[in-house]
């Protein structure tokens, strides 16, 4: 786990970051249904909806990340290792929660709704937004990347074999163009700004925050998660040299050397 050796505090853990946003009214429409990963909210769950997601409550890069959907006959689990994914087939959701109780190693859990995502090249992805803000200043939504994953994968990240796009390629594909466009931009700075300042007023001391947004195929967006830990934004270097260096700018100065 990253050891953070500069000046902004962090939430640590999935299941309290939604719950201070399902908290605050401005923001709850936008969360999905989350729950700490036990036997019964397993069941009450997967009662409720067709695919789940159960993940670390405290990790990143995509690691340990399961998918749970219910096949009719049984419930099929999608799991992540480094760069590849396995698939495994349970009768029973009992048989699902014993199984990923020995997978899981010491840390805590959380099951989320899955949210159907929205396709690019029809590939899903999803959508990182930092905000920061220096010192004694206001939060500012610096830049965005796009993540769009493999087709057949569960995850989009970078580190599991997805590609980043810039905002401007990831709209002009999507067809979306002048006012519609800037419709977009505007919906996603806003939410994470209103994100922002919700989170900010639970800890005191943050400057920085990656927040992963979707949109699903209704186009409804949803927040996946929201990373005050390093969140990272060195693949925008090369695709959007502006944007990167608003960021680094932002980062140096509450003592953030590295991207």
């Amino acid at each position: 786990m990253y050891t953070k050796k500069y000046k902004s505090r962090n939430i640590r853990g999935k299941l309290k970051v939604c719950r201070y946003l399902r908290a605050n009214p401005a923001t709850k429409r936008v969360v999905p249904n989350t729950k700490a990963f036990t036997l019964a909210n397993l069941r009450q769950m997967t009662d409720r909806y067709s695919a789940v997601y159960i993940k670390p409550d405290i990790g990143s890069m995509g690691i340990g990340i399961f998918k749970l959907t219910s096949t009719g006959t049984g419930y099929t689990l999608y799991s992540t290792s480094k760069r590849k994914q396995s698939v495994v087939h349970f009768s029973t959701r009992q048989a699902v929660y014993k199984h990923i109780n020995k997978k899981k190693g010491t840390g805590k859990l959380i099951i989320q709704k899955a949210i159907l995502l929205d396709t690019v090249d029809g590939k899903p992805y999803d959508i990182r937004a930092m905000v920061q803000r220096k010192p004694g200043k206001s939060w500012v939504c610096t830049g965005y990347l796009v993540k769009v994953g493999k087709p057949d994968r569960i995850v989009t990240n970078y580190y599991q074999g997805g590609k980043i796009f810039t905002l401007a390629k990831w709209m002009g594909k999507k067809g979306w163009k002048g006012s519609l466009a800037h419709a977009r931009e505007q919906e996603l700075s806003q939410t994470a700004l209103t994100i922002s300042k919700t989170l900010s007023k639970r800890r005191s001391g943050m400057h920085e925050m990656g927040i992963d947004f979707a949109y699903d195929q209704q186009e409804r967006l949803w927040v996946l998660e929201v990373n005050s830990n390093h969140p990272q934004f060195y693949p925008l270097r090369k695709l959007d040299r502006a944007a990167f260096q608003k960021m680094k700018d932002y980062a140096r100065s509450y003592g953030r050397n590295d991207a």
